[in-house]
C-alpha cells in the first residue's frame, strides 16, 4: 500500500511541475508579444525600459545597462516588430530565454530599408512574478525566404529538477580551456548538445550539433577568453557572457561579446545556446 501511494504522489508532483513549466513557457510567449505591442504603440526607447530587468545587459557594442541607455537616448522613430521560434525555462521557473526572428526599420514603420535578423533574450521571474530581460542580444542577416511566426519548446522542459543543485560552472570551465588550447570546434564536440543553436552575424541561425562543427571546421581561427565572465544559474539552467578574440588565419582579430546557455539534461551540463556578436571596426 505504501508504494502505491508513493508512486502517486511522484506522479502528481511530476504533473504539478510539468504544468507550471507549461504556463511559464507561455507566460515568457506572452510577455513576449505584450513587449512588441509596447514597443509598436509608445515607440522602442520606453519599450526597452519597461521590459529589461532593472541590471537588464544589452551591447552597445559592449555590456552596458539597458535601461540606462535607453533612458538616456533621444526619442528614436524605427520600428521594431519580432517573434519568438523557441522558448524553453528553468525547472523551477526562474530563468528562461526565447529566440526569435526580428525586422528592424530605422525610420519608422514605413521605412522600405528593412534589416532582417534573430535575437536571443534571457528572462529572469521578478519578484512581482512577471518576467524581465536580463540580457537581450542581437544579429543580423539576409532576408529569410520565410518568416515563422509558430513557437516552440524543448520536449524536456521542466523535467531535470537538479536535486543534486550540480553547477555547469565545471564544464564551462572546461568549454573555455578546450577552445583556448584545441579550438572551439573540439570544446563543440565535446559539449555541445546535439540540438544546440547558434546565432552569428550575417547568418541565418545554425541549428544542430553537426552544422555547428562544419561551419566551425571551416574557421580555422583561434580563440582566447576575458577572464572575467558573468554568470548566473537557477536549477537546470544556466547562462554565461563574456569577451572574446579570435585571430584568424591571415592574423587579422576579430573582437566581440558571446552569450551562451547551458543545460543540465541527464545529469550533464550541455551547450544548447551560443551566440558570438563581434565588435564592428567603427565601433572599437
Amino acid at each position: 500500500m505504501k508504494k502505491v501511494i508513493l508512486l502517486f504522489v511522484t506522479a502528481f508532483a511530476s504533473i504539478s511541475v510539468f504544468a507550471q513549466t507549461s504556463a511559464d513557457l507561455q507566460k515568457i510567449y506572452d510577455t513576449e508579444k505584450a513587449f512588441e505591442r509596447f514597443s509598436a504603440e509608445k515607440g522602442i526607447n520606453p519599450a526597452f525600459v519597461e521590459f529589461l530587468a532593472p541590471d537588464g545587459i544589452m551591447f552597445f557594442p559592449n555590456p552596458v545597462n539597458g535601461r540606462e541607455f535607453w533612458k538616456s537616448r533621444p526619442a528614436s522613430p524605427a520600428f521594431l516588430t519580432w517573434n519568438p521560434t523557441f522558448i524553453d525555462v528553468s525547472s523551477n521557473g526562474a530563468l528562461g530565454y526565447s529566440i526569435g526572428n526580428s525586422v528592424y526599420r530605422a525610420q519608422g514603420r514605413d521605412d522600405a530599408n528593412a534589416v532582417y535578423g534573430q535575437y536571443l533574450s534571457i528572462w529572469q521571474r521578478q519578484p512581482d512574478g512577471n518576467y524581465r530581460a536580463v540580457l537581450d542580444v542581437g544579429i543580423s542577416h539576409a532576408k529569410p525566404e520565410k518568416i515563422e511566426t509558430e513557437w516552440k519548446s524543448p520536449t524536456d522542459s521542466g523535467k531535470e529538477l537538479n536535486a543534486n543543485k550540480s553547477s555547469a560552472a565545471d564544464n564551462v570551465n572546461s568549454f573555455f580551456e578546450t577552445a583556448t588550447r584545441s579550438g572551439l570546434s573540439k570544446a563543440y564536440k565535446i559539449y555541445a548538445a546535439e540540438d544546440v543553436r547558434a546565432l552569428r552575424e550575417n547568418q541565418f541561425p545554425i541549428t544542430g550539433k553537426n552544422n555547428l562543427l562544419s561551419e566551425t571546421k571551416k574557421d580555422k581561427s583561434t580563440v582566447s577568453f576575458a577572464k572575467r565572465s558573468v554568470f548566473f544559474g537557477a536549477a537546470d539552467m544556466a547562462y554565461i557572457t563574456n569577451s572574446y578574440a579570435l585571430t584568424k588565419k591571415d592574423n587579422s582579430m576579430e573582437k566581440g561579446n558571446f552569450v551562451q546557455i547551458w543545460k543540465l539534461r541527464g545529469g550533464k551540463w550541455v551547450l544548447v545556446m551560443d551566440v558570438f556578436v563581434p565588435i564592428s571596426q567603427e565601433n572599437k
